[in-house]
């Protein structure tokens, strides 16, 4: 898990990577930035995050009412994140700042334009966010958590614990953007560790015997 600390350091980010030249323009004309987030308001974890980032936010000098406002929208329901992304984009915003791949893609989409900065990503380049860390060449950029070729390390971890495992089951959210590419990553060693991998869908999980015995826990 991600502590506070980290929260601050990538989302207070965030206003950083708004680049210079924009916040020099009209002077101390009220900016406006959408937040996409995929989680629920009353999360802890995402008052967490929002804790950070307008606590980063002060400290670069923007204040909610004197130069900056602040358009939230809460995709905690997948299915309602495209529908947010062009909300935030129909209200003209400066930027768009962004968590999870899922965000990314439902905004970029929505909008060629408005710059978008993301965090909480998992490889923005094999995702097609960005065309490369170095010069982006889109209007996405920010911080990424990850990259998909480090989830082969995931089973070969796996291995080195339980040598004699034969058999495993990844769980993978479908409508996760991320979730095919990071199991093409694992599948990609699974033969040469002598594993055979099985798919095992979210939706799936909570039919399963051991999903119910743990629920009564």
């Amino acid at each position: 898990m991600i502590r506070r600390r980290q929260f601050i350091t990538l989302f207070g980010s965030a206003a950083a990577a708004w680049p210079l030249a924009a916040r020099a323009q009209q002077g101390d004309r009220m900016r406006r930035i959408g937040v996409l987030i995929t989680l629920a308001a009353d999360d802890p974890e995402a008052q967490t995050r929002i804790g950070a980032f307008l606590q980063g936010m002060q400290e670069f000098g923007w204040t909610i009412g004197r130069n900056v406002r602040i358009d939230y929208r809460w995709a905690s329901d997948v299915n309602s994140i495209s529908r947010y992304a062009t909300e935030l984009v129909a209200l003209a915003p400066d930027v768009i700042l962004a968590n999870a791949n899922p965000s990314v893609v439902a905004l970029q989409r929505a909008t060629p334009s408005v710059p978008i900065v993301y965090v909480a990503v998992t490889d923005p380049v094999a995702a097609t966010f960005v065309e490369n860390l170095a010069r982006p060449g889109s209007n996405a950029t920010g911080f990424s958590t990850g990259e998909y070729g480090t989830s082969a390390k995931w089973l070969e971890l796996l291995k080195e614990i339980a040598p004699s495992i034969t058999q495993v089951a990844v769980l993978q959210d479908p409508q996760n953007p991320s979730s095919l590419p990071q199991f093409a990553a694992i599948q990609s060693v699974a033969p040469s560790l002598g594993v055979e991998l099985k798919s095992l869908p979210l939706r799936d999980f909570h039919s399963l015997p051991q999903s119910r015995a743990l629920r009564r826990r």
